[in-house]
């Protein structure tokens, strides 16, 4: 092991034989995680259901449609609850649903598996559509403002919520939901930070002493908005595109 007095806030340099092993101890825990992920997604497979009526309503871009609509035919629909705040502007909406739904792209392999991704805002259709317009997104967009609390019975309606549903002709049922840090998994960036050695560099987390982690200190609460706004609107401001709601 020839180890070296790392850089600031680095770790120990090591050979590549002693890299390897520790890599390979680690790799171990990995795996099992994995297989722990497998087992968990194999047991929400298998939770029961239930059913939610069919015919309440959100608002599209051609007016009133019922939830079954929303499926667009397909036997599946997976719908992340946008978060909204009435009268307020684009830099001051919520930066945690900005940052997940933002990533959510490529929609052409959730479809192949017979599944619709859609957001639900729970803003008023013309306001919020905007919003998606002005981030550049293209997943169906729909408002739930008078009917999220039917559709999130029983729980904070408030919150941002990752909610799926299945479908039986006429007829549908809710399987499963999450929220919190469970819309992670909306996320590549969080995974791929992961990854790195410096890792979010959020303050909650367990690193070494001396890594930089200048995000949700005291001094810098906020973990996904910079200098007022969403991290993700800055580009969007900068390529000349009108954050205007109203």
């Amino acid at each position: 092991m020839n180890e070296q007095a790392p850089s600031s806030a680095l770790p120990p340099l090591v050979d590549r034989k002693t890299w390897q092993e520790a890599r390979e101890a680690l790799f171990a825990r990995e795996k099992a995680h994995t297989r722990e992920g497998d087992a968990i997604a194999a047991a929400r497979r298998r939770l029961p259901m239930v059913e939610v009526d069919a015919t309440i309503e959100v608002i599209g871009p051609d007016g009133p449609i019922t939830i079954l609509d929303v499926f667009e035919g397909r036997k599946q629909l997976i719908a992340y609850f946008h978060a909204w705040w009435p009268g307020r502007p684009a830099a001051e909406q919520c930066e945690g649903c900005t940052f997940f739904n933002s990533q959510v792209r490529e929609l052409s392999y959730i479809h192949s598996r017979d599944a619709t991704y859609a957001t639900l805002s729970k803003g008023p259709y013309e306001e919020s559509v905007r919003y998606r317009d002005f981030l550049g997104l293209d997943m169906p967009w729909y408002s739930v403002e008078k009917t999220a609390a039917q559709l999130l019975e029983g729980r904070d309606w408030q919150r941002h919520h990752l909610v799926c549903y299945a479908r039986d002709g006429e007829r549908v049922f809710e399987t499963y939901y999450t929220g919190g840090r469970g819309v992670e998994v909306m996320a590549p960036t969080h995974g791929l930070l992961d990854m790195t050695v410096y890792g979010r560099q959020e303050a909650w987390e367990d690193s070494p002493g001396g890594w930089p982690q200048p995000w949700g200190d005291a001094e810098n609460p906020e973990v996904w908005r910079t200098n007022g706004r969403p991290i993700a609107q800055w580009s969007r401001i900068e390529a000349g595109r009108s954050d205007e709601l109203t």
